[in-house]
C-alpha cells in the first residue's frame, strides 16, 4: 500500500528529524552497480543484429545463466513464468545466484527447492498468493542462507526504469518512513526545486532477465497479452534476454502488425519454443494453472526426505519440460487446463 506522508504529519516530523546531520539511508545491502555509464558500456558491445535466435532451453541456460548472475523472471505471480527455464536451471545446478524478488511465487519456490540462490532483493517472495507459503522457501529463508534486501514491489519496478531509462536511480515517496525502506538500500534525498524529501532507488540492470511470452518470431520479436507488470522495463534493463515462446510465429507476421511486439528482437538474446512453458503457472487466453499440481508441491515441501525425492520424480531424473509435462498428465491434462482458461475468459 502506498502511504503519502502529507496525510500523516507525524511521519513527516520523524522523517525530518531523524537524522540531524545527514539525510537517512536504507541500512540493506546493494546488489549490483547503479553506475549508468558501465551498463552503457557493456550495451555498446551487444549485438543488434537480426539473426536467428532459436535454442533449447538447455542451451539458453548453459550459454547466458551461469553461476553467481543477477536473474530477474518476467510475468506475475503464477501468472506467465518461463518454468521451462528454471527447471533447467536446477538440472545445471546452478549456485550463488542474485535474485529480483518482485512478484515471485513458484519461481522463487524453484529456485529455493535448487539452492540456486544466495541474494535476494525481496518485495514479494515465499508465498503463493492464496495457495499459502512455501515451507521450503521458508526454510531457505529463516536458515540465512541467502541475504536479502527488502523493497517494495513498486519500489522494484521504478529501480528497473530507472536502468531502462538510462538513469543512476528512481525516485518513489510511498517508502519513507517505514521499516522497508530501513531494511533497503535506498537513500533519502532532497528535491533541487522543492526541497522535498524522496527516496532514491538505484537503478538495477539484470545479468539475465527470462520471460514467458505468447508468441515470437526467431529474431525475438515477441507479443505479449494481458497483464505486462513490469515487463516491458525488464527487457530494457536486462543485459541479456532469453525469450520463451508458447508459439514461433513468421517474421512477415510480426511485420504486418508491429503495433502488437512489445519486446523488440534487438533486445533478445535468445528464443525457445516452449507449448505451454508456463506450467504449471497460468498462461492468459492460452490455460489455466494447474492447482492441483501446485497444491502437491506445497504438501511434498513439508517433509524434507519426501521434497527430495519429489525433486528426483520431477526434475532432476527428468530429461526435458517435455517429460515433465507427460509426468503431470500429458496432452490430457493440459487440454483440460485450457479448457478452464478458455471458459474463464469467456
Amino acid at each position: 500500500m502506498h502511504m503519502d506522508t502529507q496525510e500523516n504529519p507525524r511521519i513527516l516530523d520523524q522523517i525530518t528529524t531523524e537524522t540531524p546531520v545527514g539525510l537517512p539511508q536504507g541500512e540493506g545491502p546493494l546488489f549490483g552497480d547503479p553506475d549508468p555509464d558501465a551498463a552503457r558500456a557493456f550495451f555498446m558491445g551487444k549485438s543488434r543484429s537480426e539473426t536467428d535466435k532459436r535454442m533449447s532451453a538447455k542451451q539458453a541456460v548453459e550459454r547466458f545463466i551461469t553461476d553467481g548472475c543477477y536473474l530477474a523472471i518476467g510475468g506475475f505471480g503464477a501468472n506467465r513464468i518461463p518454468t521451462v527455464i528454471l527447471h533447467e536451471i536446477l538440472r545445471a545446478r546452478r549456485r550463488g545466484m542474485a535474485f529480483l524478488g518482485h512478484t515471485s511465487t513458484h519461481d522463487f519456490q524453484l529456485l529455493c527447492a535448487g539452492h540456486c540462490l544466495n541474494r535476494v532483493d525481496a518485495a514479494y517472495i515465499v508465498g503463493l498468493e492464496a495457495r499459502g507459503l512455501s515451507p521450503n522457501a521458508r526454510r531457505v529463508v529463516q536458515s540465512g542462507e541467502v541475504e536479502l534486501c527488502e523493497w517494495t514491489n513498486h519500489a522494484l519496478s521504478v529501480r528497473l526504469q530507472a536502468a531502462a531509462s538510462g538513469l543512476s536511480y528512481g525516485l518513489l515517496r510511498s517508502m519513507l518512513g517505514t521499516d522497508t525502506f530501513r531494511r533497503s538500500a535506498g537513500k533519502v534525498v532532497r528535491c533541487p526545486f522543492t526541497g522535498k524529501k524522496f527516496v532514491a532507488l538505484p537503478a538495477l540492470w539484470p545479468d539475465v532477465a527470462v520471460i514467458h511470452v505468447h508468441e515470437a518470431d526467431v529474431f525475438g520479436n515477441a507479443r505479449i497479452r494481458g497483464i505486462s507488470v513490469a515487463d516491458m522495463e525488464l527487457a530494457r534493463a536486462a543485459k541479456r534476454l532469453i525469450i520463451t515462446a508458447e508459439r514461433l510465429v513468421p517474421n512477415l507476421e510480426i511485420r504486418q502488425d508491429p503495433t502488437r511486439t512489445a519486446i523488440p528482437y534487438y533486445l533478445v538474446d535468445a528464443v525457445v519454443h516452449a507449448p505451454f512453458g508456463s506450467y504449471p503457472g497460468n498462461m492468459p487466453y492460452e490455460y489455466f494453472s494447474d492447482e492441483d499440481h501446485l497444491m502437491q508441491w506445497l504438501a511434498a515441501e513439508k517433509d524434507p526426505e519426501i521434497f527430495a525425492r519429489f525433486l528426483d520424480q520431477y526434475i532432476y531424473q527428468v530429461a526435458d519440460f517435455d517429460e515433465y509435462l507427460q509426468l503431470c498428465g500429458g496432452l490430457g491434462r493440459l487440454r483440460e487446463l485450457r479448457d478452464q482458461e478458455c471458459l474463464a475468459a469467456d
